[in-house]
């Protein structure tokens, strides 16, 4: 008995949302032609509630299926009547402003929504016409800022922007260069939603790129084709770079849309080795967007990382290369024999090492690539390159801190192994006379005492590499022949300067201890280091063996070291916690390496009176 009630108010409830559908479409149909334009419209704000009411009983309670169904013959009765082919025209027009955002909004539900809002979205762009709608379509892009979970709701107007592209007759270029940014932004938006969710997303958005391309090839004008052909570069090199940061890097349809994106790319005339170079992303966009270019740089902030990434993932995977048509053999030797170009190709690395978001192994791989062009032996000449330094100096300089934080950071250490070489590659690519400055700017640009022990210890080298090479010249070639002496870049009062900064910091007072006790320890051995070398050697260049910098040294840097060492040492020996013994075990070398340099340096003030 009660299962036949039930039945008998479920064919009840059915009926009263279809009628109640066909009563509103039927009421703005009769308004409309009546030419009673304000009544339509509140009629076309009924249907559009009454269908979010709807939507909103489904959201609330996703395991009713009789709501759910209730919905979903609500959306096909609408398609049904959209597609009436006695439908007036005014009523089309009507229904096209608010109905395209109406019926997204059900996409994310299941695949049949998704079908009914995109067939109800094609009729549409049928019957309004492609210029009609796609302002339609990018407002209701727009719409889905005011939603907090946008990602399905997008995907039925970038399926119709796909199709609307590709029936527009006139003013193409225009048309499609309003309609990228929208999209772009709305890309970027949801780009951090769930992965399940962005995957169908992406796959409309390469259908998008794939729309232009077939507009680029029917153009005939050479000026907005090239212009076409440059905005689509910039759209694929951004949605590239939201594909690698949005969805997992193991997941085959990650692999799927790049491949597709990097097809896409090889028709823009982008190579890698343009990419890596010359490519320059604010140029491209000045001479699309012209005076509103400012305007459109957020949209394409992800430009630079997409065109790093697109040589990124040719390293990855060999089908990539392949399908952009790229020979990763002949691009490495290239960058390999041309330093300029190295220059230019490690500046643009950067953006993918130094993208917080990109999954860690696709910066293996730009780690690996890096040290394919930078380890062992790669054509380098200082001379030549010198004056080509200060144009690349300041992007070389963001890629050796972009290297320096995956060191920092990367859970892998074999990664962290990988990127100190690439380290030491680049500081070895830097001309001499500025590699010290290079260093001593990372130094004051760094926080960490490890990586400012790092960062000495290859002052240190670099020192000991100099003086070696200087001994060994002047060992074979007469004493008149002073030109004979190599670049002493290193060996300056400037040294002593990078000892101070670390035993005196600026803000005053001796270091903080242990936290600084790595750095400590390292500028200790590099002024003891400087110290016995120009004794040794009978040279002073640096200045240390002067008497006022001996004292210097002695009463402002080391006995305040030697202070704070003893307190804490002293401190920490009368407590046994975990905690007491660290401290002594770290600050026991360091101890070690501070009574030494106060034995040198008063074993000189003696020798200096």
């Amino acid at each position: 008995m009660s299962m036949s009630v039930d039945r008998e108010t479920t064919s009840f409830r059915d009926s009263e949302t279809q009628n109640n559908i066909r009563r509103i479409l039927e009421s703005c149909s009769k308004l409309t032609e009546a030419e009673d334009f304000l009544e339509s419209e509140n009629t076309v704000t009924e249907l559009v509630k009454f269908l979010d009411s709807l939507l909103d009983v489904v959201l609330s309670d996703p395991d009713n299926e009789h709501a759910e169904d209730n919905a979903f013959e609500a959306l096909s009765e609408v398609h049904q009547y959209i597609c009436s082919h006695s439908l007036h025209q005014e009523v089309v027009d009507a229904l096209s402003f608010e109905l395209p955002k109406a019926v997204s909004k059900f996409a994310g539900i299941s695949s049949r929504f998704l079908d009914t809002a995109i067939s109800i979205i094609d009729q549409f762009i049928a019957k309004c016409g492609p210029r009609d709608m796609l302002s339609i379509l990018c407002n209701t892009l727009g719409y889905s800022s005011k939603m907090t979970k946008a990602a399905n709701y997008i995907v039925p107007p970038l399926t119709g922007l796909s199709k609307v592209f590709i029936s527009i007759r006139r003013r193409q270029f225009e048309q499609v260069k309003e309609a990228v940014p929208i999209i772009l932004n709305v890309l970027k938006a949801v780009s951090l939603e769930s992965e399940e969710e962005l995957e169908n997303v992406f796959d409309r958005a390469v259908e998008i790129a794939n729309s232009i391309y077939e507009v680029f090839i029917k153009l005939q004008e050479r000026d907005p084709k090239e212009k076409l052909q440059a905005l689509l570069g910039l759209y694929v090199l951004q949605c590239l770079a939201l594909v690698s940061t949005s969805i997992s890097f193991k997941a085959p349809s990650c692999h799927s849309l790049v491949l597709r994106l990097s097809q896409i790319s090889s028709y823009c005339g982008l190579s890698y080795l343009s990419l890596l170079t010359t490519y320059n992303v604010e140029i491209v966009a000045g001479s699309i967007f012209v005076e509103d270019e400012d305007d459109y740089m957020g949209c394409l902030s992800h430009v630079k990382h997409g065109a790093a990434l697109s040589v990124v993932w040719g390293h990855v995977s060999e089908e990539v290369a392949l399908t952009a048509k790229e020979d990763l053999i002949a691009l490495k030797d290239e960058l390999r024999n041309i330093q300029i170009k190295r220059w230019q190709a490690i500046g643009t690395l950067k953006h993918v090492l130094s993208f917080v978001n990109l999954p860690w192994e696709l910066k293996k791989h730009a780690i690996d690539f890096l040290l394919c062009i930078t380890d062992g032996g790669v054509s380098r000449n200082y001379n030549d390159e010198l004056s080509e330094w200060s144009s690349c100096m300041p992007s070389l300089f963001s890629a050796l801190q972009a290297v320096k934080m995956v060191i920092m950071s990367a859970p892998d250490p074999e990664l962290r192994k990988k990127s100190f070489a690439v380290l030491k590659g680049v500081l070895a690519d830097i001309p001499i006379s500025q590699r010290f400055d290079i260093l001593k700017a990372l130094i004051t640009n760094t926080d960490s005492s490890s990586m400012i022990a790092i960062f000495i210890d290859l002052v240190r080298r670099e020192m000991h590499t100099e003086i070696c090479s200087s001994r060994s010249i002047v060992k074979n070639v007469p004493e008149i022949d002073n030109k004979a002496y190599p670049d002493m870049s290193f060996w300056t009062p400037s040294v002593l300067e990078l000892v101070e900064l670390v035993l005196r910091p600026p803000q005053g007072g001796p270091p903080s201890l242990p936290e600084q006790s790595d750095a400590v320890l390292s500028a200790l051995n590099l002024y003891r280091f400087v110290l016995m070398t120009e004794s040794t050697g009978k040279t002073n260049y640096t200045g240390v063996l002067s008497r006022s910098s001996l004292l210097k040294a002695y009463n402002e840097w080391l006995l305040p070291l030697r202070t704070l060492v003893t307190g804490i040492m002293a401190e920490n020996k009368i407590d046994y916690d975990e905690l007491s013994v660290d401290t002594v075990c770290i600050l026991n070398p360091l101890e070690l390496v501070l009574y030494r340099c106060i034995e040198l340096a008063e074993e000189k003030l003696k020798q200096s009176t």
